[in-house]
């Protein structure tokens, strides 16, 4: 194998996707990314919640949230908007924060979001991590986290998960 073809291999251990269909129209789950007032709902697994969410909805603003474990710890991640495109597309840088509030290890999420009749299909990239384990606890938390959006939007469009 060459080394291109290796290093290829490599970084795609170190990269996170995901799909799913929701019972929602696009605009009502881009609204659910990109607006504080929905991301308190959804963006932490079951047994966490959000406990704080900020959003700075423009190219180069903010966004920071904090995940309550259900041990009780409070978990701060943040980063920075790259590129919104509504409803369609989000592009945000993603970190964790140390204990002092400086973030850690920094990835890329693009968000998609393609519209299919009255639901919407999400494609979601996440990378590069630095080790394949970060990149499934991050896939275990997304997952959840994607779960609880569901509900959400099943509670807010009166539709079933």
């Amino acid at each position: 194998m060459s080394a291109s073809a290796s290093t290829a291999a490599a970084a795609s251990d170190l990269e996170l996707a995901l799909t799913r269909v929701f019972d929602a129209p696009r605009e009502l789950v881009f609204a659910a990314w990109t607006r504080a007032e929905h991301a308190v709902h959804w963006f932490a697994p079951h047994g966490c919640t959000v406990t704080s969410c900020t959003m700075g909805l423009r190219v180069g603003g903010p966004w920071r949230s904090c995940m309550r474990w259900p041990d009780g710890s409070d978990h701060w991640q943040g980063g920075e908007f790259r590129e919104i495109v509504p409803p369609e597309r989000l592009v945000f840088t993603y970190a964790w924060e140390d204990e002092n509030g400086r973030p850690k290890h920094e990835t890329l999420v693009t968000v998609r979001l393609e519209a299919r009749g009255a639901q919407t299909a999400l494609t979601f990239h996440q990378a590069v991590f630095e080790s394949e384990s970060s990149r499934t606890s991050h896939g275990g938390g997304w997952n959840g986290s994607l779960d609880v959006l569901a509900e959400y939007l099943a509670k807010r469009t009166g539709t079933r998960t």
